[in-house]
């Protein structure tokens, strides 16, 4: 999350979406593997060599085939869809915080369609604090929040890479800050 503009009564952080290296790493291995898989099952089904350098017509169809197949179908499906929002650019936007006009306003793109644009427009009255959500382990999840009266919890922060925790924490800070309320879970 980067912060575009900022003054005392406005400011505006960047959020990026599905745009990200690992996206674009994960989509090329997904689409080469996956074909690679592909080209070695329907060679196998063909009992000629697509790919020069692994004799697949030494692999039977059924099962070794057809399971490559599947896994090469599976994988070029994925690395589509990856792209795919990539391309749309979902889940980018901004969180905008207006002092002057007392609204916070989150924008992001979705998929296509009806709803495209995402946005939530809330009353400063309606917000009760920022909270820091911090889950460490095998997923690892560090999320700042805005919580409101009514017991809802927006999350802020873009899905990526943990950051480390005294980014995190002067964020969070600085936004409770800003918006003059409290801030839970430090």
């Amino acid at each position: 999350m980067s912060t575009e503009k900022s003054n005392n009564l406005l400011k505006r952080d960047i959020v990026i979406g599905s745009r990200r290296f690992s996206n674009y790493f994960w989509t090329f291995i997904l689409f080469f593997g996956g074909l690679g898989f592909l080209l070695t099952g329907i060679s196998s089904y063909l009992q000629k060599n697509l790919l020069f350098f692994i004799k697949s017509t030494e692999l039977s169809f059924l099962p070794q085939g057809l399971v490559m197949t599947f896994y090469g179908v599976v994988a070029i499906s994925l690395s589509i869809y990856i792209g795919l929002t990539i391309f749309w650019d979902v889940g980018s936007g901004y969180n905008e915080f207006d002092k002057q006009n007392e609204l916070i306003r989150i924008v992001r793109r979705g998929f296509p369609g009806k709803n495209r644009q995402i946005l939530l427009v809330y009353a400063f009255k309606n917000i009760k604090s920022i909270k820091l959500n911090i889950k460490d382990g095998i997923n690892p999840k560090r999320v700042i929040y805005l919580c409101t009266k009514d017991q809802r919890e927006i999350p802020l922060t873009p899905v990526e890479q943990p950051r480390s925790l005294e980014v995190l924490e002067n964020e969070a800070s600085e936004l409770a800050r800003f918006l003059n309320i409290n801030l839970e879970g430090l």
